[in-house]
């Protein structure tokens, strides 16, 4: 019987946390400009739990800077118990964080909340470009790295930068002499491209949905392990052109470290059943995601491998001694 009250009670929790959420002014922070796969992020979370509640339980807020530290201080520092803030990441987060980028900061710096979709890395050009094929941009890039400028979020050690690196690795030229930009989001990125600052980007494929069907963009290659479906159904994937890169890009939302238990659990609550629910796959296949999902103590362990997996990466490419 206990049991069965404490199911009813998380139950319950779980149906009334939208409502008591938009009460209290539920905000999801956004880290980046808007346009990016982290505005997409937001946008997912909101647009399921409003069909779920019938009203907008959540409000999109914008805090760009530092490729995600200025959020993260930000809440870590400032606001570290507001019961009804979620802040999106992503792998990239994840990988800045293991990375060092946001100082001494640690995994449990944060309570980690949901993950509720991923996509993949991908490289793209102009439509006009003359480079047709990932091997052909890699060639280029490895016959002279100073005439191809690669646009990716963040520096040297990033989610995007190693993308590229692994690639430009396997085609037989050392990671640190590609030439790239620093940006911030994916938004800039294929700005950035168009206005010829760049010739080529190292994104997510989330993004390149925003902009591959204005026929502008030309998307070489997705890391993923097949090809996709929808609209990127035509793009090869890297390992089919002979790149075996495959780089998966989870999506989801954390929350401040002294956000009370039970309202951390009542958001964890409020996303699973959120996933549970028919019409939440087809809101995911619209923002370009892909199913993946875990939740609260699930989720930090993921978290924790990852930073073990990426850490041993930074070893590979020497931006850390190995220890």
């Amino acid at each position: 019987m206990i049991g069965r009250m404490s199911t009813l009670r998380i139950f319950l929790s779980s149906c009334l946390a939208l409502a008591c959420a938009q009460a209290a002014g539920a905000e999801c922070l956004v880290p980046s400009k808007p346009g990016g796969a982290m505005d997409l992020t937001c946008k997912l979370a909101q647009q399921a739990l409003r069909a779920e509640a019938g009203a907008v339980p959540l409000k999109l807020s914008y805090m760009p800077g530092g490729v995600g530290a200025v959020a993260w201080h930000t809440l870590v520092s400032q606001r570290r118990a507001e019961p009804d803030t979620l802040v999106a990441f992503s792998g990239g987060s994840v990988l800045n964080l293991a990375r060092g980028k946001f100082g001494k900061a640690s995994i449990d710096d944060v309570r980690w909340v949901a993950a509720f979709g991923a996509d993949y890395g991908m490289v793209a050009v102009r439509a006009d470009s003359p480079y047709r094929t990932l091997d052909a941009l890699l060639k280029a890039i490895k016959r002279d790295p100073q005439r191809v400028t690669i646009g990716m979020s963040g520096t040297i050690g990033s989610q995007d930068w190693m993308k590229m690196a692994l690639l430009v690795h396997m085609a037989g030229l050392e990671a640190r002499k590609m030439r790239f930009v620093a940006l911030e989001g994916g938004g800039e990125q294929f700005v950035a491209m168009q206005a010829g600052h760049v010739q080529a980007i190292s994104g997510d494929t989330s993004e390149a949905l925003l902009y591959a069907g204005d026929r502008k963009v030309r998307v070489l290659a997705v890391l993923s392990e097949q090809r996709l479906p929808g609209v990127l159904a035509g793009v090869p994937t890297a390992r089919e052109q002979g790149y075996d890169v495959v780089w998966p890009i989870i999506r989801g939302v954390w929350m401040g470290p002294d956000v009370p238990d039970a309202d951390y659990r009542r958001w964890v609550a409020a996303f699973d059943h959120m996933q549970s629910q028919p019409g939440f796959a087809q809101l995911r296949a619209r923002a370009g995601l892909f199913p993946f999902s875990l939740t609260g103590d699930a989720l930090t362990g993921y978290v924790r491998q990852s930073i073990i997996d990426y850490n041993r990466q930074a070893v590979q490419f020497k931006l850390v001694r190995e220890r």
